[in-house]
């Protein structure tokens, strides 16, 4: 069956999540931009401990996931590259993240607050950051060990990402 999606000239392609083989996101991504597909592959710097030593590496934020942007008629140069295993959506269907909660973890990554994956959550108050690094930015506000964070989510991957944010700054959605 044909999936039809409206015109996106005006306001650009839209965001699909692509599937990616775990630990392989940064290559895809690689691999896509030498196609000339955008993507975003967002990392955040992870403390990992050896037997010899502590090392920081970049990990995924959303491990097995990016974002590329791309035309859904156009879409065989991202199933076919090396370690994609599809493009999430539901049933046979495939389906666009939106566009806002892209930008929203693109906020937080760029803002260069301290980042990390979040567990998905299902309850909480909308929040939007009024001022500072993370303006206009929607989120869950919750409290973490004294400290308050934003949670940004990825409403169809079910995954989040959280962010130190000062309490000043957030008003109700």
């Amino acid at each position: 069956m044909a999936v039809a999606y409206p015109n996106y000239s005006a306001q650009g392609l839209p965001w699909f999540a692509v599937k990616v083989r775990t630990r392989a996101e940064h290559s895809v991504a690689d691999v896509l931009l030498n196609r000339g597909i955008e993507t975003f592959c967002p990392t955040y710097t992870e403390r990992r401990r050896y037997s010899d030593r502590i090392k920081s590496v970049q990990s995924a934020l959303f491990p097995g996931y990016l974002f590329c942007k791309i035309d859904w008629n156009d879409r065989f140069p991202v199933l076919s590259a090396p370690f994609v295993e599809y493009i999430v959506g539901f049933g046979a269907e495939p389906t666009p993240v939106a566009s806002g909660q892209v930008e929203g973890v693109q906020a937080v990554v760029r803002s260069g607050a301290l980042c990390r994956p979040h567990p998905f959550l299902h309850i909480g108050q909308r929040v939007r950051l009024h001022s500072g690094p993370l303006a206009n930015v929607e989120g869950i506000l919750i409290g973490d060990r004294g400290d308050h964070r934003l949670i940004v989510s990825i409403d169809l991957l079910q995954r989040s990402v959280s962010a130190e944010v000062d309490s000043a700054y957030v008003r109700a959605a």
